[in-house]
């Protein structure tokens, strides 16, 4: 089957931007989506036609899979690419774009229920030899219940919402007395931000590493995996830097990790991009199954240049029925990768910090790859995640990686708002980092950010006079744009759709 001729993108910023240069490449027209907070963004510019999905807030927009499946039959699409976050693990939206006749370009719906649920897809894990965490069986219904199951695998242990995510309904458990609320607020996270109070209790293991695979399956039968990054440089279980090959995976454990993995895709017949996710216990160098992503990865870059193949277009690729373009004795991983991921957010606080972007110059040079929308005079909107770009190193050896990547980050230049380079900087120099020992408690044991005292010396009249200089002229080159856009959008030959 040929490839799609247009594929609508539900998603903004980076990640949109990243398919739309994959569907460039392979001569298939894009179609942007953007809300009222996103009219300026470069998403909408680098694509062939953009549509407006409505208000700025989400739900309102990005996550309104009806208004986005009205405007991808209103453009004539052949498929959708979800990108991740938002719609990308929704299997309300996949059936919708299935009974539309538009591809989804993702898992399938059985695909994506099977591991939506930890608890089911524990059980599968089980069933496909693939290393589990000991626990509960299932969900755990009573307090009682609950003790008897720590004191059975012994303290401390973990309390998950069964449907939870982003660090949501998790609590550990070092001390019997504290069970109990931590079981109750578990279960009522799970139903106020899931609306499922199940939980479910695991052996927590102290000081681990968190290490994913990559996987891949097709229409066909083929799976393959290709091989780990490592996530474990957290705050609050969200990634901050992320690194391929893992500096502290034997290669012996490296290739049964990807066994592992490529028994649990196949498990469930697996269709497309997937990341199977462990606990690795860097003492015994055992890991467990965590849960499964069904869809691309914000880290995707360290194991495209690592092992030098496109997984959006790969992604594409197997949407339109085609079989693996590699086997596995093809992948092999060259060098060391890292990526740190840009926000506008304060380094000390982590508060998001959205504003107008003054000045931005993305670092340049060899062996790098820059993710990004930000520009010079673009608004960062409050509604939404604040990562605002993605730098990517590679280097021959783990050292000149890390080098280039301190290198990097001290060429980029973001001002107008507070952002977490001065953070990614301090972690690259730090000790544990350098010799591969960190863990997941990394950022919590012991670390601190020295905030840049940029402003100390500068008078406070002195600072509001310039402020406000800067945001008349940045208000009056706004202006300019807005009058300029159709003739710029009218003299490259694309399509710009204000629909309300």
């Amino acid at each position: 089957m040929a490839y799609f001729k247009k594929i609508l993108i539900a998603n903004r910023g980076e990640i949109a931007i990243r398919i739309s240069r994959a569907c460039r490449e392979l001569g298939i027209s894009s179609v942007a989506v953007f809300s009222d907070a996103d009219r300026d963004s470069l998403h909408v510019f680098l694509a062939d036609e953009a549509y407006h999905i409505g208000p700025s807030p989400s739900k309102e927009s990005y996550l309104n899979y009806r208004k986005i499946i009205e405007v991808a039959q209103l453009a004539k699409v052949d498929a959708i690419h979800p990108g991740y976050g938002f719609l990308s693990e929704n299997t309300t939206f996949a059936k919708a774009c299935e009974e539309a006749g538009i591809t989804f370009i993702g898992p399938t719906v059985a695909n994506i229920e099977s591991m939506g649920d930890k608890l089911s897809a524990k059980a599968l894990m089980k069933k496909a030899g693939v290393p589990t965490v000991p626990g509960s069986d299932g969900g755990v219904d009573s307090l009682e219940q609950a003790l008897e199951i720590a004191q059975k695998i012994g303290l401390p242990v973990i309390i998950k919402a069964s449907a939870g995510g982003g660090g949501k309904g998790m609590r550990v458990v070092r001390k019997m007395d504290e069970l109990e609320s931590a079981f109750r607020a578990c279960r009522s996270e799970g139903q106020n931000y899931f609306a499922d109070p199940t939980v479910y209790i695991e052996k927590f293991i102290n000081d681990p590493k968190h290490i994913e695979i990559q996987v891949f399956g097709d229409t066909h039968g083929n799976h393959v995996h290709l091989f780990e990054r490592e996530c474990s440089v957290q705050r609050r279980h969200q990634k901050i830097i992320e690194e391929c090959p893992s500096p502290s995976v034997p290669n012996d454990v490296r290739l049964k990790m990807g066994d592992a993995a490529v028994r649990a895709a196949k498990q469930i017949n697996y269709v497309g991009a997937g990341t199977i996710e462990f606990i690795f216990d860097n003492t015994t160098k055992e890991f467990f199954f965590m849960e499964m992503n069904t869809r691309l990865q914000v880290e995707h870059p360290i194991t495209e240049i690592v092992t030098g193949i496109d997984l959006v277009k790969e992604q594409i690729s197997v949407a339109a029925k085609r079989p693996l373009s590699f086997k596995q004795e093809d992948v092999k991983q060259k060098g060391h990768a890292i990526e740190t991921r840009i926000c506008a957010e304060d380094p000390v606080t982590y508060q998001p910090h959205p504003g107008v972007i003054r000045a931005c110059r993305h670092p340049q040079g060899p062996f790098m790859r820059v993710d990004s929308y930000a520009y010079p005079g673009y608004e960062v909107p409050i509604f939404y995640d604040p990562m605002i770009a993605k730098v990517i190193t590679w280097g021959d050896k783990r050292e000149e990686a890390i080098d280039r990547m301190q290198r990097a980050l001290s060429e980029f230049v973001l001002t107008g708002i507070k952002t977490n380079i001065v953070l990614h900087k301090t972690i690259l120099d730090h000790p544990k980092f350098r010799d591969g020992s960190y863990t997941t408690q990394f950022i919590e044991k012991n670390f601190e950010v020295i905030e840049p005292q940029i402003f100390k010396e500068v008078e406070d009249p002195v600072f509001l006079i310039a402020a406000a200089i800067t945001a008349y002229n940045d208000r009056k080159a706004k202006d300019v744009r807005q009058l300029n856009l159709t003739s710029n959008w009218k003299r490259v030959g694309r399509k710009l759709q204000l629909r309300m």
